[in-house]
C-alpha cells in the first residue's frame, strides 16, 4: 500500500496507530505477525556444490570416463595422469572464479542498529530489527532511517536520498499530500530505509519494514536476478558440445567399423577409444584460457579497474551498450556554480554588480561563520557549498550578521541582515520567480530577467537569484522582504567529468552506444546528456512513461533513446532487460543502492569504487578504483585484446588435437597399431600448454582495436574459415609427421619422431597464430619476450624427453639422430610457409568479395 497520497489521519487510521505510538502489547503482536525488520536471505550454496560444478564441464566428464576405463583395464599410471589433469583444471576453475556474494550483508549495513520510537506515549530506544508498521519514529540530523516512514512532522528536514533514488541534491521533506502517481524521488512526505537525515528533525509513521521497504524491494530484485552467463562461457560451452558431438560420432562409427571389418578385441578397441578421447579433448585449453583471463584481471587492476569475475574481462570487449548512472559516474557529484548572469546590467556597471554579487554570495549563508574557514572543511547543503567554493578565491570578508530569516520550503528564500555603508541592508537569496515577484522592476526588465532564468533552466541548472533591500530595524520579518533590488542570477549544476566526455567519444568510435539513466529531472538530464556528447538528446524518457509501456513497446524505443530520467531501480532493470532482449551485450555503471539490481542483471556490472555503496560494489562484476568513466574505455580495449588472444589460442590448440585424433582414426581404419599412446598424447598436449600456448596471451592489442565495431554477440568462436584452417593445419601436421616417422624401422623411434614432429610443427604454427589473417613476422614478435621464453622452455622439456632415461621410460621415447631432428625441423618450417600462403589467398578472396559487395 502507498501512503504518500494519504493524509496523516488516514495513515494513522489505516495502520491502526496514534500520535502516541503503539502500545507494548500491540508491538509484540505485530512483531510476531510481521517478523523482524530484516532483509530475507538466500540459502547459501554448499561448498561442495561450488567446487563440484567445475568438474561437470562436458569435456572434463569425458576425460573422467576415459580415466575410469583406463583403471578398469589396469593402466593405473595413465589413469592417474588423466585424473590429475582433470583435478588440476577443476581446482583452478574454482579458485579463479570464486566470488563472494555479499550484497545482502552490504544492504544490512545501511540500516541503523537502533531507533527512537513512541511506545505507550513515551520515547524509547529499540533495536531497529524490532520496529513494526505503525511505530511512530523520531528522527534527527545524522540518523539513518531504519524503515520507510510517512512524515507527520518535518522541521527543516533534509534527507540525502542519492543512494536510493539517484537524486543529486538532498530532499527537503514535508508532510503535505503528494500526487498518487509521483515517483520515488518526488514523494516528499516519505522517508526511505537506508537514507540519512542531513538537516533538521522529523517524526514519521512506519509504513513498511524489512522486504516491504524500498531497499527490501531492491534486495528481492537482487535475489531474483539470475547471474548472466558471459558470452565467452556460452561460446566455450558451444565449442565443447561441438567437440563432444564430433567425438561421439567418430567413436560410434569406429566401434561399428572396426568390429565388423577387423573384429578387434574389446581391450584393443577400448584402448583405441581412450586414445581418441585423450587426443581430441583439448584438456590444457581450460587452464590456458583461465591464465589469459587472469592476466587480463591483473592488467586491468593496474589501470584502476578491479575485475571480480574472470570471464567478465572478455565480456568488456564484447559490450555493445553502456548504461550509465549520471550522478557521481558521468558527473562529479559535487554541485558547482557554472554561470553568473546580470540580465539588466550595462557593461560599464558590470564590475560593480559583480563585486556586489560576490558580497551577497559570501554573506547570505549560514555555513561559514569565520573568514578563515575553508570551504573544503565545511559540511552542509550542497548548493551553499557550491556558492562558497565559487567565492572563496575572491577572499571577501564576512560582514557581521545582525539577524537572519532561515530558508524554508514555504517562502523559498533566506535573508541575512548586515550593516553596509551605515545602512541596514537585507541580503536575500532564493528562488528567482519568488524574488522577482517581490522586486520593483518595470515589465520590460522583468521580461529580461525571466528570459535569463529560462535560458539557465534549459541548461539543466538550478537557478538562484540574489537581491538586496534596505530596512529600518534589526528585527526582520518576511514582510520586510519587499521592494527588492535584483542583483544577479547564479546557475548551479553537478557538472560532467571532462574524462567522461572523452571516454564517451572513444566508446562511440568503438561502436559502443552510451545511455544515461538517472533519477534527476528531464531538463537536467537532457542538459548533461548534451554536454557529455550523447547521440540522441532530443528525446528524454521519464520513469512514468516507462511504466506505461509494455515489454514489447519498451524494446522498440529503448535503442533510440539515450537519456532516461526520474527512474527507479525497477525502471533501470527493465531498460537493461529490454536492451538484452534486443541482442545487446549490456554494461551498467552506477554507485547507488538503486543501481544494484540493474548491475547484477547486466552482462557486466560496473561499480564506482570511491563513491559507490558497498551494495553496488558487491553486485558488480567490476569496480572502478578511480571512479573514472574513462577507465571503462581502457577496459574495453583490454577486453578486446584478451578476446583476440583467446581466439588465437583456441585456433592454436584445436589443430593439434584434431591431428592426433586423425592419427588414431587412421590407425583404426587401417588396422595398424596406435601411433601414440595416451600418455604420449597427454605429453604433447600438456607440454605445449605449459609453454607455447601461454606466449599468445602476451600479444599486444592491435593498433585498430578501438576503431572497429563490437563483434556480433551471436558470432561463433569458430567461424567457417576457422574450421577450414583447423582441418587444413591438422592435415599439414599429420601427413608429414606420419610419413617421416613411418620410415623408422624401430617402433619406439617411429613414435618418438612422430611426437617430436607434432611438437615442432606446433612451435612453428604458434608463430602463425600471432596474426590470424596477417603476416606474423613483425616488430612486435621481438617485443613479445614470452615467445622466446616459451621456446626455451619447450627445448628443455623436449630435450629431457629425448636424452633423460627416466623420462624415456615414463613416456616411452628414445633418442633421435641429428639428421632426423633436422628433417623434422625443416618439415615444420614448410608447414609455417603453407599456412602463410593460405592466409594470403583467403585474404585476397575476401578483399575481392568486399569490393564486389561495395
Amino acid at each position: 500500500m502507498t501512503y504518500h497520497h494519504k493524509s496523516i489521519n488516514e495513515t494513522y487510521t489505516t495502520l491502526q496507530t496514534t500520535a502516541n505510538g503503539l502500545t507494548s502489547s500491540q508491538r509484540k503482536a505485530r512483531l510476531e505477525e510481521q517478523g523482524y525488520n530484516q532483509l530475507a536471505e538466500k540459502k547459501p550454496v554448499p561448498l561442495w556444490q561450488k567446487i563440484g560444478k567445475h568438474f561437470l564441464d562436458l569435456l572434463m566428464v569425458v576425460l573422467l570416463v576415459a580415466a575410469i576405463l583406463k583403471g578398469i583395464t589396469g593402466d593405473y599410471v595413465e589413469m592417474s595422469i588423466i585424473l590429475a589433469v582433470v583435478i588440476i583444471n577443476g581446482i583452478i576453475g574454482y579458485l579463479q572464479e570464486r566470488k563472494a556474494e555479499a550484497s545482502l550483508n552490504s544492504l544490512k549495513q545501511l540500516l541503523s542498529p537502533t531507533a527512537t520510537v513512541f511506545i505507550d506515549g513515551h520515547r524509547k530506544e529499540v533495536a531497529s530489527e524490532e520496529i513494526v508498521t505503525g511505530d511512530v519514529l523520531l528522527l534527527k540530523s545524522g540518523d539513518v532511517l531504519p524503515a520507510d516512514v510517512r512524515f507527520v512532522e518535518a522541521a527543516d528536514l533534509v534527507i540525502e536520498e542519492a543512494v536510493l533514488t539517484g537524486e543529486s541534491l538532498p530532499i527537503k521533506k514535508t508532510t503535505a499530500i503528494v500526487n498518487e502517481k509521483a515517483g520515488l524521488g518526488d514523494r516528499r512526505n516519505i522517508g526511505y530505509s537506508g537514507t540519512q537525515v542531513q538537516e533538521g528533525r522529523g517524526i514519521g509513521i512506519v509504513i513498511a519494514t524489512g522486504d516491504q521497504t524500498e531497499i527490501g524491494k531492491i534486495n528481492q530484485a537482487l535475489q531474483s536476478v539470475k547471474p548472466q552467463t558471459t558470452p565467452l562461457i556460452r561460446k566455450m560451452n558451444q565449442l565443447n558440445q561441438q567437440i563432444f558431438k564430433g567425438l561421439m560420432l567418430f567413436i560410434v562409427f569406429l566401434i561399428i567399423f572396426t568390429s565388423l571389418r577387423y573384429g578387434l578385441e574389446a581391450n584393443l578397441l577400448l584402448s583405441a577409444v581412450i586414445a581418441l578421447i585423450v587426443a581430441v579433448v583439448p584438456e590444457g585449453l581450460p587452464a590456458v584460457l583461465t591464465m589469459i583471463l587472469s592476466m587480463g584481471v591483473k592488467e586491468l587492476s593496474q589501470q584502476k579497474a578491479i575485475v571480480k569475475s574472470m570471464p567478465a574481462v572478455e565480456t568488456l570487449g564484447a559490450m555493445t551498450v553502456i548504461c550509465s548512472d549520471k550522478t557521481g559516474t558521468l558527473t562529479k557529484n559535487e554541485m558547482s556554480v557554472t554561470n553568473v548572469v546580470f540580465p539588466d546590467t550595462e557593461t560599464t556597471a558590470l564590475p560593480e554588480k559583480q563585486a556586489q554579487l560576490q558580497t551577497l554570495m559570501t554573506n547570505c549563508q549560514d555555513l561559514r561563520t569565520t573568514t578563515d574557514q575553508k570551504a573544503a572543511n565545511l559540511k552542509g547543503n550542497p548548493t551553499e557549498m557550491a556558492i562558497l567554493r565559487y567565492v572563496e578565491a575572491a577572499a571577501e570578508p564576512l560582514l557581521p550578521k545582525l539577524a537572519q530569516i532561515p530558508f524554508d520550503s514555504k517562502h523559498k528564500y533566506m535573508a541575512t541582515l548586515h550593516e553596509v555603508a551605515g545602512q541596514l541592508t537585507l541580503f536575500v537569496k532564493g528562488a528567482p520567480e519568488v524574488l522577482l515577484a517581490k522586486a520593483n522592476l518595470s515589465p520590460a526588465t522583468q521580461a529580461l530577467w525571466r528570459q535569463a532564468i529560462s535560458q539557465q533552466a534549459q541548461k539543466g541548472q538550478r537557478v538562484l537569484a540574489f537581491a538586496t533591500t534596505r530596512v529600518s530595524q534589526t528585527t526582520i520579518r518576511h514582510e520586510d522582504v519587499t521592494e527588492l533590488e535584483m542583483v544577479g542570477l547564479v546557475g548551479i549544476i553537478d557538472p560532467p567529468k571532462e574524462s567522461a566526455i572523452a571516454a564517451i567519444k572513444n566508446c562511440h568510435q568503438a561502436g559502443i552506444a552510451v545511455k544515461m539513466i538517472t533519477g534527476d529531472h528531464r531538463e537536467t538530464a537532457r542538459a548533461i546528456g548534451k554536454q557529455i556528447g550523447l547521440k540522441h538528446t532530443d528525446s528524454v524518457m521519464e520513469g512514468p512513461e516507462i511504466e506505461g509501456l509494455s515489454e514489447e513497446e519498451l524494446r522498440q524505443v529503448v535503442s533510440q533513446t539515450d537519456i532516461f530520467a526520474r527512474t527507479t531501480p525497477g525502471h533501470k532493470l527493465r531498460i537493461v532487460t529490454a536492451l538484452q532482449q534486443q541482442g545487446e551485450i549490456v554494461g551498467m555503471t552506477g554507485d547507488g543502492v538503486n543501481d544494484a539490481p540493474a548491475l547484477k542483471k547486466a552482462d557486466i556490472g560496473i561499480a564506482m569504487g570511491i563513491k559507490g555503496s558497498e551494495v553496488t560494489k558487491e553486485a558488480a562484476d567490476m569496480v572502478l578504483a578511480d571512479d573514472n568513466f574513462a577507465t571503462i574505455a581502457n577496459a574495453v580495449k583490454e577486453g578486446r585484446r584478451i578476446f583476440d588472444n583467446l581466439k588465437k589460442t583456441i585456433n592454436f590448440f584445436l589443430p593439434t588435437s584434431l591431428a592426433q585424433g586423425i592419427l588414431v582414426i587412421f590407425a583404426l581404419l587401417t588396422d595398424r597399431p596406435l601411433p601414440l599412446s595416451p600418455v604420449q598424447i597427454l605429453w604433447v598436449n600438456m607440454v605445449t600448454t605449459i609453454t607455447l600456448s601461454y606466449a599468445l596471451s602476451f600479444e599486444k592489442a592491435h593498433p585498430e582495436t578501438m576503431a572497429r565495431p563490437p563483434r556480433n554477440p551471436e558470432e561463433k568462436i569458430l567461424s567457417l574459415h576457422s574450421l577450414f584452417r583447423i582441418l587444413y593445419v591438422a592435415l599439414l601436421i599429420t601427413v608429414p609427421a606420419y610419413l617421416l616417422s613411418a620410415q623408422a624401422a624401430n617402433p619406439v623411434v617411429a613414435q618418438t619422431m612422430l611426437l617430436q614432429s607434432i611438437v615442432l610443427s606446433q612451435a612453428f604454427y604458434m608463430i602463425n597464430c600471432r596474426e590470424l589473417t596477417d603476416l606474423p613476422l613483425n616488430k612486435s614478435l621481438l617485443e613479445n619476450k614470452a615467445i622466446w621464453i616459451s621456446f626455451g622452455a619447450l627445448a628443455i622439456l623436449q630435450a629431457s624427453l629425448l636424452v633423460v632415461p627416466f623420462m624415456q621410460n615414463l613416456i616411452g621415447t628414445t633418442s633421435l639422430t641429428l639428421g632426423q631432428q633436422l628433417t623434422l625441423f625443416l618439415a615444420s618450417g614448410v608447414i609455417f610457409l603453407l599456412v602463410e600462403l593460405e592466409k594470403k589467398i583467403v585474404k585476397g578472396i575476401l578483399a575481392r568479395r568486399n569490393q564486389q559487395t561495395a
